[in-house]
């Protein structure tokens, strides 16, 4: 089988390219990948190569293929396996193997350390510790989409369940956000904090009573709220206000204020930047728990913190790096029951897009990059469709489907597109 895959080979290295996958062994399965999402975390790897923590040191003469957030269907299962998966199930895939043994030990997951598995390919071989560490999931949703998305959903979901408070008077944790409490979530209007949003005011066992998003970027809050408004917030009873930091003079003081100077029992901090860091320490409330969620570009990254407050007002940090098993299940399953993860794809592309769209990640404004590997399209914002649909009538369809859809990327226009491969 041969397949078309990016494959990393060093520091700012990326090519596209068509090799033959060998044969499956009986422990093992070959599957068509329809969808990736990308992600800022497959940038650094690209960036960074044979010196990132998930690489291997021999990416050089072993290149592996990128891509972690994928969903596709089986093509062939191999006899190990065929009791619990046949060829046709759709599947998503948790990246995060804890893989002892695995090409970079512990941190080894596809899309970053394996040879034959990676989501920005056309076919790949699954190799048996995804299936032993109950990293295979099924997907039993409409379309594929939603599938690809449910990774950096499971994210934003084991970063709300990681976080902790403490019960006075004993050493027992309580894991989990303060129900009924004041969350914010900074720099939160990107594609990650739209899953956090999204995440926060559907679920339905536990929730902040005041939920405060902010960022410095205007557009990105608009749209924010245009997905995720505030009444839509309040129908599960919790205050949602979006809020432009850049036009505040005090933003700790102003942002303490909606908390009537209590201060946030959880604070979410969206992006690797110092000062947003010092204005979470700065927000928290008696035994408040700042979630460092957003990946820091070096090694010895450092912010002052507060330790008066953790002394005296027992606030405490956590941060996470991806979600687990169970937080990827959970996300496959709100999305089954009616959680829409649309609103985090601004863009559409096809596998000729991968490396242009990787190596500039982070200068393309927008949220989540969606691509179809069997496609071959250059990356295209939602918002230029109409543009495009004067001279491709492919284009075109794409920009009625969205339009029903309230400009968000769907199910139909999935269809849509991927008919045209044929």
């Amino acid at each position: 089988m041969k397949t078309n895959a990016v494959r990393l080979y060093g520091k700012n290295d990326l090519r596209l390219e068509t090799f033959e996958l060998p044969p499956i062994q009986a422990d093992e399965i070959l599957a068509k990948v329809v969808c990736d999402s990308i992600c800022m975390s497959t940038w650094k790897a690209a960036v960074e190569a044979d010196i990132h923590k998930r690489v291997p040191r021999d990416v050089a003469q072993n290149p592996t293929i990128i891509g972690h957030e994928f969903a596709g269907e089986l093509v062939e299962v191999g006899s190990k396996w065929s009791n619990r998966f046949k060829s046709g199930d759709k599947f998503s895939i948790q990246p995060a193997l804890n893989d002892e043994n695995g090409p970079v030990g512990i941190l080894s997951a596809p899309g970053y350390s394996y040879r034959h598995i990676g989501g920005n390919s056309t076919y790949i071989i699954i190799p048996n510790v995804v299936m032993e560490k109950g990293c295979l999931l099924k997907y039993n949703g409409q379309g594929y989409f939603p599938a690809s998305l449910s990774e950096p959903l499971s994210c934003v979901i084991g970063a709300i369940h990681a976080n902790y408070h403490t019960t006075p008077g004993s050493y027992h944790h309580l894991m989990e956000i303060k129900n009924e409490g004041n969350m914010a979530i900074l720099a939160g209007a990107g594609p990650m904090g739209l899953a956090a949003i999204n995440y926060t005011i559907l679920r339905a066992d536990r929730r902040p009573k005041l939920l405060v998003i902010t960022d410095i970027d205007a557009n990105r809050l608009e749209r924010a709220a245009s997905l995720y408004s505030p009444e839509m917030a309040a129908k599960n009873n919790i205050e949602l206000k979006y809020i432009n930091t850049n036009r505040m003079n005090d933003p700790v003081n102003e942002l303490k204020a909606f908390t009537g100077g209590q201060g946030y029992h959880d604070v979410f901090v969206f992006a690797p930047v110092a000062s947003i860091i010092e204005l979470g320490d700065d927000l928290l409330a008696f035994d408040g728990c700042l979630n460092f969620f957003a990946g820091p570009p070096k090694s010895d990254f450092k912010v002052p913190f507060n330790f008066y407050h953790v002394h005296y007002g027992y606030t405490h940090i956590v941060g996470t790096s991806g979600g687990n098993t169970d937080d990827m299940k959970e996300a496959l399953e709100m999305i089954s029951q009616g959680l829409d993860p649309a609103g985090f794809v601004t863009h559409i592309g096809g596998i000729d897009s991968v490396i242009e769209t990787t190596m500039n990640l982070p200068s393309i404004p927008g949220g989540k990059k969606l691509i179809y590997n069997h496609i071959h399209m250059p990356l295209t914002a939602i918002a230029d469709f109409q543009n495009k649909g004067n001279e491709n009538p492919l284009f075109a369809d794409l920009h009625k489907l969205c339009e029903r859809h309230n400009g968000l990327w769907n199910l139909e226009a999935e269809a849509r597109l991927l008919d045209s491969q044929e």
